[in-house]
């Protein structure tokens, strides 16, 4: 995993709502936690922006249910660093057995993280990464972002980097590992070849934000555009429906590549609005939760777990979707 990790300070905020899944009760002390108690664990989420995040937020759930021996706290913070910090800081008042963190933004962790270690209440992340010290945490359960974006780009290059193309690129939330990391290895793919990229905005991983920066682009480049690369696929389905209101055809008129393969971009791809995909495959919360177990019962575990991920173009989209899962 190349995850690239950039930092800055982030300021706390009032109070938050937490809520609970699972028991009511009985966590074992933090450390602790044989099989025949009751783990609990302190879920910080990003929100809720975007089909992956649901199905993400999904999974873990189901992994951590009172059925599998944990007591779930869970908080999504609307992707606003200063409430997912806030977040942290209750769990450790709560004393929760471990913390399981998804951050919005790579930077600010590293007081929130110290203040968890001395609390001796191990931190495992979840999707994606920070740029504290490794010493911070646990371990890493996620993807590996720069990957998909090197795949997604390999496959642009190969199929329009000997033509003259001209390409805007929504991105994801700026800061977060999974844009950063993701730009890069696209840029890296698709360096070298006949592909000018127009122009390269934020769209916060949201189809609402993905739709409003499109029809900007489109208002300043119209026809010039020929790709679109949407770091998720909320956006790029969102950027989508700004290409029909256009009246131009999605898929024909503006080639799109997105990443996620989430039921609604797979459909989308199935039926030719979009023209390939990269998976970010969000049920991450078996292997989560295996990792919490060995973690809080003084096992060794790895320092990071990647998850494989695929790419599908039309036909492989049909293919695939009458079993998907999310």
């Amino acid at each position: 995993m190349k995850a690239k990790k950039t930092l800055a300070g982030l300021a706390l905020v009032g109070a938050i709502a937490l809520t609970t899944a699972g028991c009511a009760g009985g966590g074992s002390t933090a450390g602790g936690g044989g099989d025949d108690k009751v783990i609990t664990v302190g879920f910080a989420q990003t929100g809720s922006e975007s089909g992956w995040r649901s199905a993400n937020t999904e999974s873990m759930k189901t992994a951590f249910s009172e059925a599998n021996g944990f007591n779930l706290v869970f908080n999504a913070a609307d992707n606003k660093p200063e409430a997912q910090i806030a977040a942290v800081r209750s769990f450790i008042n709560q004393g929760v057995d471990a913390i399981v963190l998804a951050p919005i933004v790579t930077d600010g962790w590293d007081d929130v993280l110290k203040e968890a270690k001395d609390a001796n209440i191990p931190v495992i992340l979840e999707d994606r990464t920070v740029s504290a010290s490794e010493d911070l945490y646990a371990s890493w359960v996620g993807l590996d972002f720069e990957k998909e974006g090197e795949t997604a780009g390999k496959w642009v290059a190969d199929n329009f980097g000997k033509t003259p193309t001209n390409l805007v690129v929504l991105e994801g939330t700026t800061g977060s590992s999974a844009a950063t990391d993701r730009a890069t290895g696209f840029n890296d793919a698709i360096k070298g070849t006949d592909i000018t990229v127009l122009d390269s905005q934020t769209g916060n991983f949201t189809r609402a934000e993905g739709k409003t920066v499109m029809e900007g682009f489109l208002q300043k480049y119209g026809s010039q555009i020929n790709l679109l690369f949407a770091h998720n696929d909320d956006m790029g389905l969102g950027a989508l429906d700004a290409i029909k209101a256009a009246g131009l055809k999605p898929g024909t008129d503006i080639k799109i590549v997105t990443i996620d393969a989430v039921k609604d971009g797979m459909t989308a791809l199935a039926d030719g609005e979009f023209n390939y995909i990269v998976e970010c495959n969000p049920l991450l919360g078996e292997k989560v939760a295996e990792v919490v177990k060995k973690v809080v019962a003084g096992e060794s575990v790895d320092k990071q777990y990647i998850v494989e991920d695929q790419a599908f173009d039309q036909e492989q989209a049909k293919a695939a979707l009458p079993d998907r899962k999310y």
